[in-house]
């Protein structure tokens, strides 16, 4: 029992403690509630009545000794922490530098909560395409310009010649081909043109195509679609119209301008004074198109619209140059914090 005592009163006493773990450990194991003391005290019965007071001085001396060693090296780490560095924790702290969304993905989010609001779900497709889903199931004529090389990137794939698709079309054509009507999507995407680039014009950029197909769908149900979305998106005042125009997939086809988000439709250098700027051509599906993707002309109809993402962008934030939106301007990407 003594050398068991004196063995623990030299551990106390040799007690080395760095850090407030150690000092944990410490008093754990000395003070604590299961310290390693209580055994002793159980065994005190076991000594010879001559020796039971001695032995319980000696124990006693012994925890007085680890409560002292403990209280200097509490002591000790408090000072040492006091002595840092203090953090007033009542300051702001730094700041986040957290980025923005681009431009590019707000608009594209934004148009798509706009549709699926009235039931349009979302589709897409391969970026490379073959002639069939980018051209011909699309009504488009061997002879037509867009086939050309000046118009559209070509790519040979294991001997198959494919296409950079030029439109997000391809994609309705292949929800048509593996759906059956009624169909209500649209189809948000990359495409890509062989043009110069410039303020106006890329070699790629983004377009939401929607697809709508049912009985009984008419060139009203087109116009109404078209008003809501460009109320929802530029605000309730916005007025729309529709110009004739031709695309080979749609007939009628339509262009449709809103009044000019600038000028409020009186005027000014950004419409050139038309107070209406063009966001989107539409039309009809072509019952030949409708064929392609064995649906029944006869028994169902539906119409098409197509729209550059960066277009409607430029005309909700006053972007006068397409080429911002790829070079990774950083100056210019903070701009859109707030957008969502």
């Amino acid at each position: 029992m003594q050398n068991k005592l004196a063995e623990l009163l030299e551990e106390v006493n040799s007690a080395s403690i760095t850090d407030s773990a150690q000092l944990e450990e410490f008093r754990i194991r000395f003070l604590g509630t299961k310290n390693c003391l209580k055994p002793l005290f159980s065994e005190l019965k076991n000594v010879p009545n001559e020796d039971k007071k001695l032995v319980g001085q000696k124990i006693n001396e012994l925890k007085n000794a680890a409560q002292t060693v403990f209280d200097q090296f509490n002591e000790q780490l408090s000072n040492d922490l006091g002595n840092e560095e203090k953090v007033d924790f009542s300051r702001p702290g730094e700041p986040n530098n957290i980025g923005a969304r681009h431009p590019i993905s707000v608009i594209r989010k934004e148009i798509i909560s706009i549709f699926e609001r009235i039931g349009y779900g979302v589709s897409e497709g391969p970026e490379v395409e073959d002639d069939w889903h980018n051209f011909t199931a699309l009504n488009f004529p061997e002879e037509h310009p867009a086939r050309d090389m000046q118009d559209t990137f070509f790519v040979e794939t294991d001997g198959i010649e494919m296409a950079l698709r030029t439109h997000t079309s391809s994609v309705q054509v292949r929800v048509m081909e593996n759906s059956k009507p009624p169909i209500r999507t649209i189809s948000p995407g990359r495409v890509f043109r062989n043009e110069s680039i410039s303020a106006r014009a890329h070699c790629f950029f983004h377009q939401v195509e929607g697809l709508f197909i049912d009985k009984d769908v008419s060139f009203a149900d087109l116009k109404q679609t078209i008003l809501f979305f460009a109320q929802e998106m530029f605000g309730k005042k916005t007025q729309i119209r529709l110009r004739p125009s031709y695309f080979p997939f749609t007939e009628p086809s339509a262009e449709v301008d809103v009044s000019c988000t600038i000028c409020s439709g009186k005027g000014c250098n950004v419409c050139k004074y038309t107070g209406w700027l063009e966001i989107l051509g539409c039309g009809m599906v072509d019952p030949s198109v409708l064929e392609a993707a064995n649906i029944d002309p006869k028994e169902y109809s539906g119409f098409a619209f197509g729209m550059g993402i960066e277009r409607i962008a430029q005309l909700k934030y006053r972007v006068n140059d397409l080429r911002l939106y790829s070079e990774n301007d950083v100056r210019f990407l903070k701009q859109f914090k707030s957008a969502f």
